[in-house]
């Protein structure tokens, strides 16, 4: 099987759906990541941009996915961009990967860039391309999806669990090679909460940890 996910920024794909993946990989499934932004001066420096860079080589490494593309969009001002650009670039790695299961942020995150990756990745997704996706999932991203402003529209309502009881190690080894974007806990991106949300997903549906997904669309 080939799955794909769309990540805003780096490290997002192991905060949302790094123990899936492995679970993923641990089956022998073909995993992609695309990372849509690349920081950019003034608000990022090349050594800070080359250097989250090389923790996510090292941390796609060590889970094993297969590939990563960067489609090198300006972070933090995706909104500046064409939405038809973006629209495209996404459709492009779709259409190229061939995936049967695709992961996107939750379209109610605070972030914006994660709102505009959620919408154009529904965008490329429209099922009347050449590649159909069989199932689409969105996945939560702390402080993302959990600081914005609660009301119904935003809310992240998972009706999806993955158990990933025996990778739970293996996605913090991972998630800590992000070492500048961890911060220490009570903040939401530490490797604590990231356990303590497993944990709490996982007790949900009485298994050990699991990621919890909103399912989009799925084809039988």
């Amino acid at each position: 099987m080939n799955v794909l996910v769309f990540a805003p920024h780096p490290d997002d794909e192991i905060l949302g759906v790094g123990g899936t993946l492995i679970k993923h990989i641990n089956h022998h499934d073909i995993v992609t990541i695309c990372v849509v932004t690349r920081g950019v001066e003034p608000l990022f420096s090349e050594q800070a941009i080359l250097e989250t860079r090389e923790e996510a080589r090292k941390c796609h490494e060590m889970v094993g996915v297969n590939a990563t593309v960067y489609l090198d969009f300006p972070a933090v001002m995706l909104e500046k961009e064409d939405r038809f650009k973006i629209n495209e670039s996404m459709l492009g790695v779709i259409q190229s990967t061939e995936p049967d299961v695709v992961y996107i942020p939750h379209i109610g995150d605070m972030q914006k860039d994660h709102q505009i990756v959620s919408e154009a990745a529904m965008v490329a997704l429209r099922p009347k391309y050449k590649h159909v996706v069989k199932k689409v999932l969105a996945y939560e991203t702390l402080s993302e999806t959990g600081w914005h402003i609660p009301n119904v529209s935003n809310q992240f309502i998972p009706n999806i669990y993955s158990d990933i009881s025996q990778f739970l190690e293996k996605k913090l080894n991972a998630l800590a090679c992000y070492q500048s974007q961890l911060s220490e806990y009570p903040n939401p991106r530490s490797l604590e909460a990231v356990e303590a949300l497993a944990k709490y997903r996982g007790s949900t549906v009485n298994v050990g940890a699991a990621e919890a997904f909103m399912l989009i669309r799925e084809l039988s």
